[in-house]
């Protein structure tokens, strides 16, 4: 089960937010994790003792965001394995949790594969129990290392496409270290233009009806110092219109086999307004994200959230309470269409960055290369 751990004041933590965290108190191992439906307003964090708690917090969206919830999979198996549950069942409950971030299945199917065929040889549930956290602790520090190669690949991208620097980027969601094991995806190249005194502005989509980007991109940019400005979502096109923005930057929480790409809801609009104004709309995502599985568009799974989060607003939870309490924007009995996600193209990709580069025009062969390189890359030591 999950609980309030503990609660710490903005300015007590680092900037780079340890989302996720295993730690093995004397009572059993658990997992902590930053609740990020709790944020900005506070920094809460749960504490998961099952398989059961840790799908409860990805439905509620308290951890999210593709890479992280691969790694928080894999987590998730290795606490059933250490505690004893079923460890398939509790796999096949992870995977479920929210279908279209292919990572979560993943992380979840690569932590179960060590432990299963740590049991296979050695027969100790306890051996297999540490190979599948062994597994998860690889995952985690890989995802960190990606995230730093990413940066370096779309902040060299970036450089390429727009040479005067004084780069203007618009960003969706939510793509920072709150959904990585280092410093995210699309965010990390934007904080290396920072870095790298390259960005003149970071354009934040508010990202509704649940503020992902008002709430926690807005939140990681103020904690890093970037000169950010946060704007509705329906606000974007004026933007554009103004020649205020020289590239979007996005994550994914699926790329299809044709570079297809799922991400948040109110992508797809952002992807046709930046080819009719011939601005560069680039996805930063790992290779585990790219599923070869999935051949196109059509073919990816969108989450349906539920109605409410559309008919009211909701505001954050009551600190000591675990209760949400909501306001009603439309008349009583309106029902809603609430997808998650949506699905741009590849036709209007400018390219797709990942650790091990990026790969632009966005077609299948170019992806399956992308993807065999990667194959081919010895694992970090």
């Amino acid at each position: 089960m999950a609980d309030q751990q503990a609660r710490t004041s903005g300015d007590k933590r680092p900037t780079e937010i340890p989302a996720i965290r295993w730690e093995e108190p004397p009572e059993g191992p658990v997992l902590v994790l930053l609740d990020q439906t709790r944020l900005p307003a506070e920094e809460v964090e749960l504490v998961c003792t099952d398989a059961s708690a840790l799908v409860e917090a990805i439905r509620s969206l308290a951890v999210r965001g593709a890479p992280l919830l691969g790694i928080a999979g894999a987590y998730g198996v290795a606490l059933a394995a250490a505690r004893g549950f079923d460890v398939p069942e509790a796999a096949r409950t992870l995977e479920g949790a929210r279908p279209t971030a292919v990572n979560l299945s993943v992380g979840v199917r690569r932590a179960e594969s060590a432990h299963q065929a740590a049991l296979a040889r050695t027969g100790d549930p306890t051996a297999a129990a540490v190979a599948a956290l062994a597994a998860a602790r690889a995952l985690h520090q890989e995802d960190a290392e990606a995230s730093g190669r990413m940066a370096a690949h779309g902040l060299t991208l970036l450089d390429e496409l727009l040479p005067a620097g004084g780069h203007r980027i618009l960003t969706h969601c939510n793509t920072g270290s709150l959904v990585s094991g280092g410093e995210g995806t699309a965010f990390a190249v934007a904080l290396a233009a920072h870095r790298a005194g390259r960005l003149r502005r970071l354009w934040v989509d508010e990202t509704r009806p649940l503020l992902q980007g008002a709430r926690l991109t807005a939140y990681e940019a103020a904690r890093s110092g970037m000169p950010y400005t946060l704007l509705t979502d329906n606000a974007a096109g004026s933007l554009f219109a103004a020649g205020e923005v020289d590239a979007v930057l996005i994550g994914a929480d699926r790329i299809a086999a044709d570079g297809s790409v799922a991400n948040k809801v109110g992508s797809y609009p952002l992807a046709v307004l930046a080819r009719y104004h011939h601005v560069p709309f680039i996805v930063v995502a790992p290779v585990t994200t790219i599923d070869p599985d999935t051949p196109d568009g059509a073919s990816i799974e969108v989450e349906q959230r539920p109605g409410f989060e559309v008919t009211e607003v909701v505001a954050p939870q009551v600190a000591g309470t675990g209760a949400a309490g909501g306001i009603p924007v439309a008349p009583l009995g309106t029902q809603a269409y609430n997808p998650a996600f949506d699905v741009t193209p590849p036709e209007l990709v400018t390219a797709i960055v990942t650790e091990e580069g990026a790969v632009s025009p966005v077609t299948t062969e170019s992806l399956a290369g992308l993807c065999a390189r990667s194959r081919h890359t010895p694992d970090p030591a």
